[in-house]
């Protein structure tokens, strides 16, 4: 696989500097990993909806007339790229005028829009200058100062970003010559990151379980006007088994293991 190579021009030092506020706008340092899944869910009046797609879509942003928007993940892809997509779209929801928008599978494909919102996500879930240090510090080790396989994976778990758009960033930042780059993004990865003692879980899809879910702000408005006696029981069912949420009607969650501190 080619080396991603972004065409255009896509302003960097702009697409570094509004992830890095935007991270501080949700309560984020600058340099550390974050649960991007957690920070979605505290964006006020914003619905994720996580369900498959296919194969040749990895996400989606609908920006709604009221401000209720909306952010679909494809749940069939692995975790890794969730994160990449999510990352991505919070690019569409705060930074594109457009009202919806589509993230495809494919890195380096689509309009110069698109491309944007693929580094600012990998700025994001990755801070550059935080990159570089921990970069530098891995690639001091070698004679040629290029990074090895291990190494990605370390970093790649560090800060849970997916495979494939690791290897670009760091290709695309000198640590990584072409070839091992496609070397790289041609392996079996989650058993890679088990024989280094790693969780595979970053390489894999939602849990079946997990495959049709809907947090947010949606849900919180339907709990709302049932209890203001606005909507019927029935009808509360209704939506609520619409937004793939059996388990709000029938309990199905087994709270029996949950611990309370």
């Amino acid at each position: 696989m080619a080396y991603l190579r972004y065409k255009g021009m896509i302003n960097y030092a702009k697409l570094m500097t509004q992830a890095a506020m935007l991270r501080s706008q949700l309560g984020e340092d600058s340099c550390s990993p974050l649960d991007i899944f957690a920070l979605a869910q505290a964006i006020e009046r914003l619905t994720i909806v996580y369900r498959p797609m296919g194969n040749n879509l990895s996400g989606m942003c609908i920006k709604g007339q009221d401000g209720d928007d909306v952010i679909a993940i494809n749940s069939s892809m692995s975790l890794g790229r969730q994160r990449f997509s999510m990352a991505h779209e919070f690019y569409h929801l705060k930074y594109d005028k457009n009202m919806i928008s589509i993230c495809g599978k494919q890195l380096d494909t689509g309009k110069e829009i698109e491309r944007s919102a693929d580094m600012f996500a990998s700025y994001f879930l990755m801070p550059q200058a935080a990159l570089l240090a921990l970069a530098d510090n891995l690639s001091s080790q070698y004679p040629k100062q290029k990074l090895e396989l291990h190494d990605v994976i370390r970093i790649e778990q560090f800060y849970g970003m997916s495979h494939q758009a690791t290897v670009y960033r760091l290709l695309s930042a000198g640590y990584l010559g072409q070839s091992e780059a496609n070397e790289m993004l041609n392996i079996i990865v989650g058993q890679t990151a088990e024989r280094l003692g790693y969780s595979s879980d970053l390489y894999k899809p939602s849990p079946e379980t997990k495959k049709y879910v809907t947090y947010g702000h949606h849900i919180k408005q339907i709990e709302e006007v049932h209890e203001q006696g606005l909507i019927s029981t029935g009808k509360y069912e209704e939506l609520m088994l619409q937004a793939f949420r059996a388990d709000l009607v029938y309990g199905l969650e087994d709270e029996g293991d949950v611990v309370l501190d």
